[in-house]
């Protein structure tokens, strides 16, 4: 009666703690489990565990964490009972008839003697499930992290992890590493900033990144970029070092160097002005010797100054609605624009840009074509055409035809959306008849009975309209559609 009295008050203090606790007899049969034992197997009942530990063991299928299964005699309770010494093992426990549970048990056996004799075993669990998928969850981590990559352990200074990525990048094997200490393979070999790092490391503190050189296993060396950051592993204290390869990194920069080289040198010979500008502000931060020719300036002059610094448009809304133009899209093409040099010159030009981008900064690059000779020649050709076409009133429909031709050819601004005859107002269409007959302002407003001021704004409507800006322009126009010697109503049908 004293025994199971004894027992009873053993119960009472233990039902209420966190661990699980499990009594068994010396024949391995449960007496009593706790709330927290059973709730650690997925039970509300202590039968459910089974009657002795064999059934236990047909219930849960027990492995330990290198995965291998937990023999007969093996089990914690059997080992106390067989020795007498306490047993410590950390256990995965899975339900034989449920494969999608599973729970990792850190178990502790021990003998509880009466009256000095050995009386039952108790068996104490601690439910570290959550602690281990964590780990496991880091390891998964660790290993999948394409950064090379080790873990010391702050204790002794030994190697207890290290991930494919730092094998791969110094030829190591896992045996090769995992134990040895730092002693024997230093990561911090020749750090620039060694004895801080060696401090930190004591300490236990952030290791800031530093250059370092890595031995290799073939005696080689491995120049990298390393820093440590402390962590926790399994409980213990641990420094974390992942590196940055420098080998790789040199050699994009040298290409990356070569080809700065490169482009600067095209760039500089270029014998097509260009110039680069910040997106945001429009300061040139490089220009070529054939862009300082056409401006006429010298490069102090140039450089990092704004496109109003440089006053180099002749026509302001042309420039602001360039720079809008490129601010919602860095790529233009053939814009027309008369360029004003440091002196005053003036020269026709087509301006053509794309985007790039400049040690991180968003820029334009602008392509400057000279069209003043080519402008030229046109303007003395729209000039001759329309001298010849004083008086139309004899041209054939052919002759016309080709003149059209060569006007539209000659054109460097696109082609408008086509207006028709019938689109003109009535006095539009009698002015472009006059015109066609050879007549001046004068005497269309002698012949029509209006204002010198009045005609002149039908005539300046009807440029608009039908998008041209030169008599023999609207001459052209109106041949091609069948207008002139004074039949108004031949184009009405157009």
């Amino acid at each position: 009666m004293e025994s199971n009295q004894d027992r009873m008050q053993v119960h009472q203090l233990v039902a209420g703690l966190k661990e699980g606790v499990i009594l068994l007899d010396l024949n391995r049969k449960f007496l009593w489990a706790n709330d927290a034992a059973l709730a650690m197997h997925g039970l509300d009942d202590c039968k459910l565990l089974g009657e002795t530990l064999a059934d236990y063991r047909a219930r849960f299928e027990l492995k330990y964490r290198n995965n291998h299964k937990v023999g007969d005699g093996d089990h914690p309770v059997d080992r106390v009972i067989a020795t007498g010494t306490a047993s410590d093992v950390t256990m995965e426990v899975r339900p034989t008839n449920d494969e999608d549970r599973s729970w990792m048990h850190d178990a502790r056996c021990f003998m509880v003697s009466e009256r000095d004799e050995p009386a039952y075993v108790a068996w104490i669990i601690q439910d570290e499930t959550r602690r281990y998928e964590a780990e496991d969850r880091f390891e998964a981590a660790f290993n999948a992290n394409p950064a090379p990559a080790v873990i010391c352990r702050l204790s002794d200074l030994r190697y207890v992890r290290v991930n494919p990525g730092f094998l791969e990048m110094t030829g190591y094997s896992r045996s090769d590493l995992v134990g040895k200490s730092t002693y024997e393979i230093d990561v911090l070999a020749f750090a620039e900033r060694r004895e801080l790092a060696l401090t930190k490391l004591k300490e236990g503190r952030t290791i800031p990144q530093m250059e370092a050189i890595v031995p290799l296993p073939d005696r080689g060396a491995k120049p990298v970029i390393v820093a440590g950051e402390p962590i926790d592993v399994g409980g213990e204290p641990c420094m974390l070092f992942t590196f940055a390869d420098v080998e790789p990194l040199k050699k994009a920069q040298q290409v990356l160097k070569h080809s700065e080289e490169r482009f600067s040198a095209a760039f500089g010979l270029s014998p097509v002005p260009t110039v680069i500008v910040r997106t945001d502000n429009f300061e040139v931060m490089e220009a070529n010797a054939a862009f300082l020719k056409l401006v006429r300036s010298p490069e102090e002059l140039v450089m990092g100054k704004s496109q109003a610094d440089l006053d180099m448009w002749l026509d302001k809304d042309v420039q602001r609605a360039v720079e809008t133009a490129m601010l919602k899209d860095g790529r233009l093409r053939n814009i027309d624009f008369r360029l004003k040099a440091r002196d005053g010159a003036l020269t026709d030009c087509l301006l053509s840009s794309e985007e790039i981008t400049i040690d991180d900064i968003p820029c334009v690059m602008m392509v400057i074509q000279d069209i003043t000779d080519r402008k030229r020649s046109e303007d003395e050709l729209m000039s001759a055409i329309e001298s010849v076409m004083a008086d139309t009133s004899w041209f054939s429909r052919g002759i016309v035809e080709k003149l059209a031709a060569l006007r539209q050819k000659s054109s460097l601004s696109p082609p408008l959306a086509d207006v028709r005859v019938a689109d003109l107002t009535e006095r539009e269409q009698d002015i472009l008849t006059l015109i066609c007959q050879g007549m001046n302002d004068q005497q269309m407003s002698k012949h029509l009975g209006l204002s010198s001021n009045t005609v002149r704004n039908h005539v300046s409507s009807l440029y608009r309209k039908i998008g041209v800006n030169r008599r023999g322009a609207a001459i052209l126009w109106a041949r091609e559609r069948g207008i002139g010697n004074g039949d108004r109503n031949r184009g009405k049908s157009d």
